[in-house]
C-alpha cells in the first residue's frame, strides 16, 4: 500500500510509514501531523481526520495512513486557535464575531444527530463544534458557493463549526464513522503544530517512544443531544 517507509523493522518494532496523500495537495503541517501520526500511533488505530485551517481543508485517512478522500471546508468566521469559554452554551446571535472561531487542537469525536436527524460529527462537544454538511438556509451567506469557488478566501462564514460538501459527509464522513470513533486533528493558524500536539518531525532518526501522550480530556463521548448547526 505505501511506497514510503520510515526506518525498517527492529526486533519487536513494528514498521512505521509516512502518510499516503496520493496526489492530493497538503501544506507541509499538514504532512508532518499525518506522518507524526502513524509514527507516534496516536491515532489508537482508529481513522483520523486532518482538518487544516489555513488551507481550508479537510483529509481523511483509514487508520493505517492512507488517505480516503479530502474536500474543501468552511471554517469559523474568526482567525484563532481557541473557543472563548461558555460559547456552546450561547445562542448564536449572542456570539460577537471575534469569537466564531475554531479550535485547534487533537479531539476524538463520533457521529450523533440532531433534533431533525441530521448527522453530525462531534469535534468539541462541550464547544458546540462540530463536522455537518454545509448549511444552506441563509442563501445571503452563499455557502455552497464558497466551498466550490477556487480560493479560500471566502472559506471563513462559521460560527466555529466545520462545514463539507453533503456528498462528502454522505459519502465519506457517515459511511467511515459510522461503527468507529475519529480521531480528528485541527490544525493551528496561530500557534505551531508542535505546540499545539507536542509533535515532531518524523526521520529516520526519530525514537518510537517519543510519541506524545493524552489523557482522557481529549476523548469527546458521543451525546444523543440537539445539536444546533452552526
Amino acid at each position: 500500500m505505501f511506497n514510503n517507509p520510515v526506518f525498517a523493522t527492529t526486533e519487536g518494532t513494528n514498521v512505521s510509514y509516512l502518510a499516503n496523500f496520493e496526489r492530493e495537495s497538503a501544506s507541509e503541517d499538514a504532512r508532518q501531523i499525518a506522518d507524526w501520526v502513524l509514527h507516534s500511533r496516536d491515532n489508537q488505530s482508529m481513522p483520523f481526520l486532518i482538518i487544516d485551517k489555513q488551507s481550508a481543508k479537510v483529509f481523511v485517512f483509514d487508520p493505517v495512513g492512507q488517505i480516503m478522500g479530502a474536500s474543501a471546508v468552511l471554517l469559523g468566521l474568526a482567525v484563532g486557535d481557541d473557543s472563548s469559554r461558555g460559547v456552546g452554551q450561547r445562542k448564536l446571535s449572542s456570539i460577537p464575531v471575534a469569537e466564531r472561531t475554531t479550535p485547534a487542537g487533537r479531539f476524538v469525536g463520533s457521529l450523533s444527530n440532531n433534533l431533525s436527524g441530521k448527522g453530525v460529527l462531534w469535534i468539541d462537544y462541550d464547544a458546540a463544534i462540530s463536522l455537518h454538511r454545509v448549511i444552506t438556509s441563509n442563501v445571503e451567506q452563499q455557502r455552497a458557493q464558497r466551498l466550490e469557488s477556487s480560493t479560500i478566501t471566502d472559506n471563513r462564514i462559521s460560527f466555529g463549526c466545520i462545514n463539507v460538501p453533503a456528498g462528502f459527509y454522505d459519502q465519506l464522513i457517515e459511511k467511515t464513522f459510522q461503527k468507529t470513533n475519529a480521531v480528528i486533528y485541527v490544525l493551528p493558524e496561530i500557534r505551531s503544530i508542535q505546540e499545539t500536539f507536542g509533535s515532531y518531525v518524523v526521520n529516520e532518526n526519530t525514537s518510537i517512544t517519543e510519541s506524545a501522550t493524552h489523557g482522557e480530556g481529549y476523548v469527546n463521548k458521543s451525546r444523543k443531544n440537539v445539536i444546533q448547526l452552526r
